[in-house]
């Protein structure tokens, strides 16, 4: 993530071909990587708030017959 796009390239393709590309590229992305990128994405459309904050934690009790 902290690597900047080189804008002096330009690659023409169907849109099968980069989905093919994405998928290859993220089987092969690190934990860590995939993890900066979601808290990224976050706070991209939630705001930073989404990211700084606790998630939520939801607790049920079941009777067991």
């Amino acid at each position: 993530m902290n690597e900047r796009m080189d804008r002096t390239k330009v690659t023409v393709g169907t849109h099968v071909e980069f989905d093919k590309n994405d998928k290859e590229y993220w089987a092969q992305a690190s934990v860590g990587e995939k993890f900066a990128t979601i808290t990224y994405l976050r706070e991209c459309f939630y705001g930073p708030e989404a990211t700084t904050g606790r998630l939520q934690r939801v607790c049920k009790i079941l009777e067991l017959k």
